[in-house]
């Protein structure tokens, strides 16, 4: 282990990378998302799992780009850096700013109420015991993390293979067990819809998938915080996102093997949209019900500890650069940054107590893909502005693979503007005010530099 005085210590490596990609990927959203893609495509399970290789792709070609930007320039912030140096400080300071009042203290808040709510179905509790018991476990696993990166990534790894294990043998025993037969025409027989609707329909359902695999931005925030950045960064990404990509596929296909397609449209029409759940109870019986509620908990709570650790480390950028309250940039003697931690911890019990779980979920989405698509445009400013920079991994396809994913990443950024425009106004908003704020405290840093 190597550690650097009064600064990050180096505890990271390969594998914690995967699972800390991993933790915060796999959630609980693969019980049940795949019901929504499904709806998207017209219930299509041809489309569907195309949908799922799309969105798997995209998010690799992403992490392609990330892998680059984060072996190149290791350090703690991630996005707020590299966002920094290809565009303007207070384009950076914008997203971190954004993470830490709405998306990623809501994330945070979201994922400790659904960690709470998965259990509601077999204690009854009242909505303030649910928003009570999530405030406690921010606390916890907040002050958890304040003991070091070293802890936190122990936890990550142990929850990490304890969800994996249950959903590969929900997997496997799906694809062995199951005796369906499933259309998987792309287009299903019978279906008139234009070359136009088809295209329309695969993005829409697209972006569906995309909600699964949001996370695959959460390692480099830590990269100062791993062994060999330049190394085990971009294995962590191409490893992490190319395995829950295969992951998701054969999961939903398990699923298509083991519930009929009229049962399967029989439930989501009935808003039961936990088909993972179904397909449980139908292999193992009652012990199923009990094996998924183990796997949701673990998954949730695993994805929970991810954020906790990886958005903090966007506030100590912000404050390291001088933008931020002074506070958040120190650490304590673990190696962490405490004040930012328990910052964020503040913020999402806020969100916690004002918003439900549907509310949270809705401001998440928009300004995500907004930040993603600008990071991903940022590998090719890098190596205009940086020839000389040294790059221990360089974008496999450049600059065809970034030019790729930039459109599509645009191409469903638009599609959400307009199907849902609400969200993606909240998206713009915000950052619009983070703006302002960094302008705000660049004149106090200014006024503050020439008294001394």
């Amino acid at each position: 282990m190597t550690t650097q005085n009064n600064g990050f210590r180096k505890e990271i490596g390969t594998f914690g990378g995967i699972s800390i990609i991993g933790g915060i990927m796999i959630g609980s959203g693969i019980f049940y998302l795949g019901s929504y893609v499904l709806q998207r495509t017209d219930m299509s399970m041809g489309m569907a799992l195309l949908c799922w290789v799309i969105g798997g792709v995209v998010s690799i070609l992403g992490g392609l780009c990330f892998a680059e930007l984060g072996a190149s320039d290791p350090k703690s912030g991630g996005m707020v850096v590299y966002l920094n140096k290809a565009y303007h400080p207070s384009v950076g300071y914008s997203f971190g700013f954004t993470s830490w009042l709405i998306s990623g203290s809501g994330s945070i808040a979201a994922l400790a109420i659904a960690l709470v709510t998965a259990l509601n179905n077999f204690m009854h509790m009242s909505e303030m015991t649910i928003k009570l018991i999530a405030i406690v476990i921010i606390i916890v696993l907040t002050a958890y993390n304040c003991l070091g990166i070293k802890y936190g990534s122990i936890l990550q790894n142990i929850s990490m293979v304890a969800k994996l294990i249950p959903i590969i043998v929900i997997l496997f025993a799906g694809l062995v067990l199951g005796k369906q037969h499933p259309d998987l025409s792309i287009v299903p027989e019978g279906s008139d819809i234009s070359f136009g609707g088809m295209f329309g329909m695969i993005a829409f359902a697209t972006v569906a998938t995309l909600w699964a695999y949001e996370g695959w931005t959460n390692l480099n925030p830590v990269a100062e915080e791993m062994k060999n950045p330049g190394r085990d960064l971009p294995r962590a990404l191409i490893i992490g996102i190319g395995s829950i990509t295969v992951l998701y596929t054969l999961f939903n296909f398990s699923i298509y093997r083991v519930l009929p397609h009229e049962q399967i449209v029989s439930l989501i029409n009935n808003d039961d949209l936990y088909l993972g759940t179904t397909v449980a109870k139908t292999i193992f019986g009652g012990a199923g019900g009990g094996l998924i509620l183990a796997t949701q908990l673990i998954a949730i709570f695993g994805a929970l500890n991810g954020m906790i650790i990886a958005f903090s480390r966007y506030y100590y950028e912000m404050a390291e650069d001088g933008h931020f309250f002074r506070n958040h940039a120190r650490l304590n003697k673990a190696g962490v940054p405490q004040v930012a931690l328990i910052s964020q911890a503040v913020i999402s019990i806020i969100l916690v107590m004002l918003r439900n779980l549907d509310q949270l979920t809705s401001l998440v989405v928009f300004a995500g893909m907004v930040y993603n698509t600008l990071c991903i445009i940022a590998v090719i400013i890098y190596r205009k502005k940086f020839p000389d920079m040294e790059r221990p991994y360089k974008a496999w396809g450049y600059p065809v693979t970034v030019i790729l994913a930039v459109v599509i990443f645009f191409a469903l950024m638009i599609n959400t503007l307009m199907s849902d425009p609400k969200t993606a106004a909240i998206g713009l908003i915000v950052p619009v005010l983070g703006v302002i704020t960094w302008f705000i405290f660049d004149k106090k840093t200014a006024r503050n530099e020439k008294r001394s």
